[in-house]
């Protein structure tokens, strides 16, 4: 047997054998391992890849087992996929193809529930009338928060893949925000009359974008129809026995299922 190897992969140290590094050759791993490739050093010597060391037990185990093996409640798939992209591990791609389509199948009935609340708050606020010439100034800001629960974790990426808040001038992905897999919560504003941009960076105040449409989201109306419009093309539809009519008219709650 050869000897173990060490490897140092963005930090997270792992040891393994030569054999299994280069099980499949014609991977990333399998040209580093043969020499094919140069390989990096960590102070201790150990072989240094600037990878996520997280996930790197997952395709470690594959090259391993040839099976993919992950837990029931694995929640870094996207980050899986892009790893055994990296290091070109074809069998182990194919297999993460067919674990995906596995979980879209298990995810084919999901409910959607959004409760919304808004009010409105003043907001107070600095306005340069000449060098050096400040005034105080205040304005009405309607402040919005949505609630989102559906049993489809796919969905919910979906809809953060598609809706973006903008903050200090730049825009970033809502799935940060997902407080778990299945529930996300959204807190955002309209645009204030006379609020100077950078008053909305110092008090933390963020706005609702939707893209590809790059369309800022100033009510719960255009929120609504921006949610329905990716709901509906995932599949969903609105649930006619909840809720009452009145609730849904007014925006204030939303429940839509699938069945596939």
């Amino acid at each position: 047997m050869s000897d173990p190897i060490t490897l140092n992969v963005g930090g997270k140290l792992y040891t393994t054998s030569l054999a299994t590094l280069t099980s499949f050759p014609d991977s990333m791993l399998g040209a580093m391992f043969s020499g094919k490739m140069p390989t990096k050093r960590d102070s201790q010597g150990n072989c240094f890849i600037d990878r996520d060391g997280k996930v790197f037990r997952y395709i470690l185990n594959f090259l391993r087992t040839s099976h993919l093996d992950l837990p029931e409640d694995f929640q870094e798939m996207g980050l899986l996929r892009r790893e055994a992209d990296f290091y070109q591990v074809q069998p182990l791609i194919e297999a993460l193809q067919e674990k995906e389509v596995e979980l879209s199948k298990a995810e084919k009935n999901a409910m959607l529930n959004i409760t919304l609340n808004q009010r409105v708050q003043t907001v107070h606020f600095t306005v340069r009338e000449a060098p050096q010439i400040y005034s105080l100034s205040s304005s009405s800001m309607e402040v919005f928060n949505a609630n989102i629960f559906s049993t489809s974790c796919l969905f919910l990426k979906l809809l953060g893949s598609k809706l973006f808040y903008c903050s200090s001038g730049n825009l970033s992905s809502i799935t940060s925000h997902l407080q778990d897999p299945n529930h996300l919560t959204l807190d955002w504003v309209a645009n204030v009359e006379g609020l100077p941009e950078e008053e909305y960076t110092k008090q933390n105040l963020k706005r609702l974008w939707v893209v590809p449409a790059n369309k800022q989201i100033n009510s719960f109306q255009v929120f609504v129809e921006e949610v329905l419009k990716i709901a509906l093309s995932d599949g969903f539809c609105i649930d006619s026995s909840h809720p009452h009519a009145v609730d849904f008219m007014n925006n204030k709650i939303i429940r839509l299922i699938r069945y596939r």
